[in-house]
């Protein structure tokens, strides 16, 4: 079993920053692939990255690549997602969520409770 627990996440400017962390428990966390997901008001829950077991292979939606990077410390159990240039159109309830390295929700086994980022224009 692996707990996740997202935090940082917060009402921010057009073009600010913020870094999310998503805390793990569970002996096995370091063997899962690591995700984080968005979900805005009336939408569908949507891929924004993902990173291997060992962090060395990431992968990331066109909406949001060159801005946002996502890592993990195994040695803590913990992934962030740090996120840079933020728009008005990355507002949405973000999660993190352990599993096999896909780009399908459905393909993860864990998620936390998520975090909401608000970015105001």
């Amino acid at each position: 079993q692996v707990q996740l627990v997202e935090s940082g996440g917060g009402l921010v400017q057009a073009g600010g920053s913020l870094r999310l962390s998503c805390a793990a428990s569970g002996r096995t966390f370091s063997s899962y692939a690591v995700a984080w997901f968005r979900q805005a008001p009336a939408k569908e829950r949507a891929f924004v990255a993902s990173s291997n077991w060992r962090g060395t292979s990431t992968y990331y939606a066109d909406s949001v690549k060159g801005r946002f990077t996502i890592s993990r410390d195994n040695a803590k159990n913990t992934v962030y997602l740090q996120m840079n240039s933020l728009k008005p159109e990355d507002t949405a309830v973000y999660y993190c969520a352990a599993g096999r390295v896909a780009t399908s929700p459905d393909e993860y086994d864990y998620w936390g409770q998520g975090t909401q980022v608000t970015v105001s224009s």
